[in-house]
């Protein structure tokens, strides 16, 4: 076996031997892979002991986005989602903890306090450099490794690749953003993380998505995972969408899920995808 057959092999056994700890797969047979990093509500026992109340709801948890994403299976979607909150290590941010909006307020890499300002440890029990590379290993890489492995697998099977970011937050955060968030943000890092027309298909999708507010490359640009894997001339195109919870669910806790507001945006989001997939499909043909 040839050093990249020898790196290939072990990124697999690492991706399998994590896969019932770190996330939840499911494979498709479609050129669509929908990566739902925050999806993830565990904390380990350690970690659990050392938090205040407000890091144990997890609150900045992308709730029930499985869920509300249930029918992308039928799609021929694979389905990759954390099982790890994001106060344990935030898989949409780049391991160096670089700032992806500089001059912003900056949530990180291993957070310390909500998207509230709230804080999310006991006085002193912040994870230090030790900790935060050990999680990096344990948890951010593990992810990332599966991944690139799918995105590989699918751009040799289709010859190209839809990889669509799924993201929720609370409509309304004043420590990040002023104001109410657009109930649907679409982000392709300023138009370098996936092709014109695949942005268009979306776009024109959205311009019938009354009564929902979108914006594209506004407040939410995409995070790591989008920036760093959209490669649309190599036919990897990558899309963040981040939702309004209120569009889904009650963005209070206990973070109900709300089939009544699910129903309404389903849809939307079904058309979105959808259209960018028949643009990802021709392309790869």
């Amino acid at each position: 076996m040839d050093a990249l057959g020898q790196r290939f092999a072990q990124a697999c056994a690492t991706a399998t031997a994590a896969k019932s700890d770190i996330y939840q797969f499911q494979r498709g047979n479609a050129p669509l892979l929908i990566s739902i990093p925050h999806l993830g509500s565990q904390l380990p026992d350690a970690q659990r002991a050392r938090m205040t109340e407000a890091g144990l709801r997890s609150g900045d948890t992308d709730w029930h986005l499985d869920t509300l994403y249930g029918w992308a299976r039928a799609l021929g979607a694979s389905v990759l989602g954390a099982r790890y909150s994001r106060y344990v290590v935030d898989l949409n941010r780049p391991s160096d903890d670089a700032s992806l909006y500089p001059g912003q307020t900056k949530t990180g890499l291993c957070p310390t306090h909500t998207f509230r300002g709230e804080p999310i440890y006991q006085d002193g029990a912040e994870p230090d450099e030790a900790e935060r590379a050990r999680r990096l290993d344990a948890y951010w890489r593990p992810y990332h490794d599966k991944l690139r492995l799918e995105i590989e697998r699918i751009r040799a099977e289709h010859g190209a690749v839809l990889l669509w970011e799924a993201h929720s937050i609370a409509s309304v955060l004043p420590r990040l953003f002023e104001g109410k968030l657009p109930d649907l943000n679409v982000g392709t890092a300023d138009g370098a993380s996936c092709a014109p027309d695949v942005l268009d298909a979306i776009r024109q999708r959205l311009e019938g998505a009354a009564p929902y507010t979108w914006a594209v490359n506004g407040r939410f640009k995409g995070g790591h995972i989008t920036r760093h894997y959209g490669k649309p001339g190599d036919e990897v195109h990558a899309v963040q969408l981040e939702m309004c919870q209120s569009t889904y669910m009650d963005e209070t806790y206990p973070y109900a899920y709300r089939s009544d507001l699910a129903a309404r945006v389903t849809p939307v989001v079904e058309g979105m995808v959808g259209a960018a997939l028949e643009r990802i499909s021709a392309r790869g043909r």
